[in-house]
């Protein structure tokens, strides 16, 4: 509306709607679909533009699929390879979640040096780890079976990357909610690991994203990203807490 020039007004009468109606819908509201087909030829934009949710809720499965770029049966089955080209080619973004995560600082021992050279050159980095005393914590521990050692790989995981948390491109928190899957984003790009009961995170499937639009796969865990990292339960200090005796 702004771009075009169009008052509130203006749009309600070529939409045949009250001016309180187009108030309602630039605070959220989502319009009857005859009044979004209405407004986008008035405004000259398509439907998706205005409301890319629509887009989201009508993706076909074909445009969705068509973002999934490779999979594989474990996580231990991608190639070291994907990992540190997309690590090389991030530019924007690198975005982390998981529980420790620790085998990727283990596998790219240069991470702290790569990262603080391309954060020099613009690229922002967020890393979500679980909280290491928390009660999720505790019980991702025990489904995996793995005996109180999840906590100190989470702390260790922190060790890697100290030397970057004094860097403004550069934040970790920690979450306190259960996981369904881990994300590792490089700009559009994204490996996902969708988390299968009572297996260890090397055992779990891993599908290689690649975003093409606003509807497909790829969004759906960015916004998951996103609902995590500004979640009240998210500490946004990774020095929280003492170090304690695993």
């Amino acid at each position: 509306m702004a771009a075009n020039g169009v008052e509130v007004e203006s749009l309600a009468r070529s939409v045949g709607v009250d001016p309180k109606t187009v108030q309602r819908w630039l605070k959220g509201r989502l319009p009857h679909p005859r009044h979004r087909w209405k407004a986008s030829d008035a405004l000259g934009c398509s439907e998706q533009d205005l409301w890319p949710e629509i887009a989201i809720a009508n993706a076909s499965g074909t445009a969705a699929t068509a973002e999934i770029m490779s999979a594989y049966a474990r996580r231990a089955d991608t190639p070291v390879q994907l990992w540190s080209r997309m690590l090389d080619r991030a530019t924007t973004c690198v975005d982390l979640l998981g529980y420790a995560m620790l085998f990727f600082p283990e596998q790219h021992p240069d991470l702290p040096e790569l990262l603080t050279d391309k954060c020099a050159d613009g690229l922002q980095v967020r890393i979500l780890l679980a909280d290491p005393y928390c009660p999720e914590t505790a019980i991702r521990d025990d489904l995996e079976g793995l005996d109180g050692t999840l906590s100190g790989r989470i702390r260790s995981t922190v060790r890697h990357f100290e030397p970057l948390l004094d860097n403004p491109g550069v934040e970790l928190r920690y979450h306190r909610l259960p996981l369904y899957n881990a994300i590792y984003r490089f700009d559009d790009q994204m490996l996902v690991t969708p988390y299968l009961y009572r297996l260890h995170g090397f055992q779990h499937p891993l599908l290689h994203l690649k975003r093409l639009g606003p509807a497909g796969i790829f969004e759906s865990y960015a916004h998951q990203f996103e609902a995590i990292w500004t979640a009240p339960t998210t500490t946004q200090s990774p020095t929280a807490y003492p170090e304690q005796e695993i």
